[in-house]
């Protein structure tokens, strides 16, 4: 029977001179971790105590101070936002978008970094890197841009093709059935080389003697891809999915707020653009408040039911 060591209990003066020493020793780092910790103070967490207008009735004119000493209404805005007619479309058009963009989206970047890996030629793998990643450094307006350039129904490359083929010209960006396609489609142009950096270097971590002892095994390269790659980065995949599932209801606002107009919102109208055209233009501060407030404990839900569900069958997640 293996005996269990004495843990050693430290007084408090020896806790304080132990705290000053390791004080002294970081300092440094302590003093670049500043900027970081104050910039998530001040526009991260500070913010958070104006949660509290989502259960008052916040008007504009009591300046800051009447987000503390405002009418408190309970859950008003909450039983408004359920019983008008926009809730289930919103909440249906931002779960779909999202969902279409995971589908679709979350598998490429794996794909991707698998082939990409297994480039012998070092000089096509770092230039397919380059070319894939650069896309995700292209602004969002930039992107729109070129979206509604190329699919004019006028003179939009795309329609020029189709009108050669014998078909009619589509005004893509005005069709309610081809926003989310368009939406997702782009997203996951942009977004896929950048986000399979991770899986690259997940992949590029597996030891060569790995793959040496499945080849002399016999085993052929999509044997390697389904018994050894696949398996390695399997927590890796399963960590990016849980944070990606915490945004199923969190649509990027720009690229939405870009694309649509009256013509798609049967579609394109999400949480965030409604939340947007209530509080900054009805200036109705305290229902877009609770309508956020809903949403980002939808996507905390989420994280903590994905997070749960991993660590009991997979034993991986987040905490």
């Amino acid at each position: 029977m293996v005996k269990k060591s004495n843990v050693v209990k430290l007084t408090k003066e020896e806790k304080r001179r132990m705290f000053k020493k390791n004080l002294k020793r970081d300092k440094y780092l302590l003093i670049m971790f500043l900027p970081v910790a104050l910039y998530y103070l001040i526009f991260c967490y500070l913010p958070m105590t104006g949660l509290v207008m989502a259960f008052q009735n916040f008007k504009p004119g009591n300046g800051l101070i009447g987000i503390y000493t405002g009418e408190w209404v309970g859950l008003k805005w909450f039983q408004q936002f359920f019983t008008s007619a926009f809730a289930w479309k919103l909440i249906r058009n931002t779960f779909l978008l999202s969902f279409y963009s995971l589908i679709f989206g979350f598998p490429i970047p794996i794909i991707f970094a698998i082939c990409i890996t297994q480039l012998k030629n070092k000089h096509i793998q770092r230039g397919a890197q380059v070319i894939t990643y650069l896309p995700y450094f292209i602004s969002t307006v930039v992107i729109v841009g070129m979206m509604t350039n190329f699919l004019s129904p006028s003179n939009g490359i795309i329609n020029q093709f189709i009108t050669k083929l014998g078909g009619n010209p589509i005004n893509f960006m005005n069709t309610p059935s081809w926003f989310r396609p368009l939406y997702v489609i782009s997203g996951s142009w942009q977004t896929f080389g950048f986000n399979s950096i991770i899986f690259v270097a997940a992949i590029m971590g597996i030891s060569p003697e790995l793959y040496e002892a499945m080849r002399v095994d016999g085993a052929n390269k999509r044997e390697q891809i389904r018994y050894l790659v696949l398996p390695m980065i399997k927590s890796t995949i399963i960590l990016l999915l849980i944070m990606s599932l915490g945004s199923l209801l969190s649509v990027g606002f720009e690229k939405v707020y870009l694309m649509y107009n009256p013509a798609v919102y049967d579609t394109a109208d999400v949480i965030s653009t409604y939340v947007y055209r209530q509080g900054i233009e009805n200036k109705n501060f305290s229902y877009a408040t609770a309508v956020g407030l809903f949403n980002s404990l939808i996507g905390f839900t989420i994280v903590s039911v994905s997070n749960w569900f991993s660590r009991k069958f997979n034993e991986t997640s987040i905490w």
